[in-house]
């Protein structure tokens, strides 16, 4: 059969000849992953007390369930953005899916604390789902198609979510084995190895090169040296060798990364993106939402699980009550995630950026404040909510958009990677300052520990609207995007020309 090239307009939009014209034909069961990504991320967040005494660590030590899946998701993010660019994201995606199947199959049957984690090394591929497919749809569908289909696909994330915190703790409390509540989601994940080979399109990869392999080792022993470093700071202090030289350690190796990434003809990560100010500002905004975003979930759901008989603080609550603590923050986020074209649309994205990270700075400041009641912490988590939901929804469009076809993987990948080493960053902040709070001997943490995690979450939120204010005012790309409205597509550019051109008009976005 005679092969037809490519329209001009086909190639414009990146789409082959038999790229199916409609949104649902494209997303199908992506949304089913990312339902699958939102259950697995939350869920556990609520039974970590639990977790904490069937494996007999503190709460400090909690954090590193959160963290260590964190660390393995910041170098596999660029890694699977990478070799989707240049073999397909169909393709890599059902590699992370299965990943991420092996891995929660392993929490559930981990007979220890160490084996757990490694059970959470490979979950680190979910943090790849969505940048994979955001990739897939942008490269199967014209422009506004595919932001309806991301914005799809940030509902089904943020639906998926809910669920997760909901369903685990009402689990717990019908089942009271924490291995057998964890075998829910793992035959959730299972369900969606198979599901991954149906029905799906690959895209067409256009990058070229080899996959810089030099580059993800550097990255992921460089993150490994800075958690490593900073998971020793409860224990021996931040001037102690046992923390300086992990630290030292990882400054050389990330200096050595950058120098590689910058020679290299086909980076794992396109460092070149960043040079502009603005977009390097857009980065620094991701790096702050993922201290905020990851940071709290241990916290709060340990507090809000500690004896006030025995701690002086907390409210004694099952993993079900705690996932209805959280519920009106899911729900709040779940709103203004789909909202986001309509705030866009009022406020532009720098005013909806702002808004969303002075909800989440007031909502923190008002958990360091007011959580001597259940309803007060509800609501400050609701809070909380609704601004995550909105960044979630701004942040990736306004990355991604910015971005060369070619290099959407790459793109979409990098925001999640530095949310993620924000969020892998914040866990040994966090432990570090609880364990600071602690009694001698003892593992549960003072109450003015909380209340400094959640005052540090509320000084990133600020720092936050200070980056997207200076981005504004400094010209840049937000500047474009600012006075854009969803349905008035302009032109794109390329990164390496940050001041020239506008940037795509902002439909729904994802997170």
């Amino acid at each position: 059969m005679t092969q037809t090239s490519p329209s001009p307009e086909e190639a414009r939009l990146g789409q082959d000849p038999g790229a199916p014209a409609s949104v649902t034909a494209v997303v199908g069961l992506l949304v089913l992953f990312e339902l699958m990504s939102g259950f697995l991320q939350t869920g556990i967040t609520p039974l970590l007390p639990e977790l904490g005494e069937h494996h007999g660590i503190g709460d400090s030590t909690l954090n590193w369930i959160v963290s260590v899946q964190l660390l393995a998701g910041a170098v596999m993010v660029p890694v699977f953005g990478r070799l989707g660019d240049l073999y397909g994201h169909r393709r890599m995606l059902r590699v992370a899916i299965a990943a991420v199947a092996a891995g929660t199959l392993l929490v559930a049957l981990a007979p220890d604390f160490p084996v757990l984690l490694l059970g959470r090394v490979f979950q680190g591929a979910l943090v790849a789902l969505l940048p994979l497919e955001i990739a897939l749809v942008r490269d199967r569908l014209p422009v506004e198609q595919a932001r309806r289909a991301i914005a799809r696909l940030v509902g089904a994330l943020t639906l998926g979510s809910l669920l997760g915190a909901v369903v685990m703790g009402a689990a717990a409390k019908a089942v009271h084995s924490i291995q057998l509540v964890l075998l829910v989601p793992a035959f959730f994940a299972l369900l969606c190895v198979p599901v991954s080979f149906l029905f799906i399109p690959e895209s067409v990869p256009r990058a070229v090169g080899r996959p810089d392999w030099p580059g993800a080792a550097l990255l992921g022993l460089s993150l490994l040296s800075l958690l490593g470093g900073v998971s020793r700071v409860d224990h021996d202090g931040w001037l102690s060798a046992g923390v300086l030289v992990p630290l030292v350690l990882f400054a050389v190796l990330i200096c050595a990364w950058v120098r590689t990434e910058l020679r290299c003809a086909a980076p794992l990560v396109d460092l070149r993106a960043m040079k502009g100010r603005g977009v390097a500002r857009l980065y620094l905004v991701s790096f702050f939402f993922g201290v905020m975003y990851f940071g709290s979930q241990s916290p709060n759901a340990t507090f809000l699980a500690a004896d006030p008989a025995t701690d002086g603080y907390g409210f004694g609550l099952t993993a079900l009550d705690i996932s209805l603590v959280s519920l009106p923050g899911a729900v709040a986020a779940l709103i203004t995630s789909g909202c986001t074209a309509l705030i866009a649309r009022h406020l532009g994205y720098r005013g909806t950026l702002m808004t969303a990270f002075g909800l989440m700075a007031a909502g923190f400041l008002a958990l360091g404040c007011l959580h001597d009641n259940v309803g007060e912490m509800a609501a400050a988590v609701a809070v909380c909510g609704a601004g995550i939901g909105a960044a979630l929804g701004a942040m990736p469009t306004v990355i991604v958009e910015a971005t060369d076809p070619e290099h959407t993987g790459v793109a979409s990948a990098l925001y999640n990677n530095v949310k993620t080493v924000g969020g892998a960053v914040s866990g040994g902040a966090v432990a570090s300052l609880l364990a600071s709070h602690t009694r001698p001997g003892g593992t549960t943490p003072y109450e003015g520990g909380y209340t400094a995690v959640w005052l540090l979450c509320a000084v990133c939120g600020l720092g936050a609207i200070a980056a997207v204010a200076g981005h504004g005012t400094g010209g840049g790309r937000l500047s474009a995007l600012r006075l854009a409205r969803p349905g008035r597509a302009g032109r794109r550019s390329t990164p390496a020309v940050p001041r020239r051109g506008s940037a795509g008009a902002p439909g729904t976005p994802t997170g």
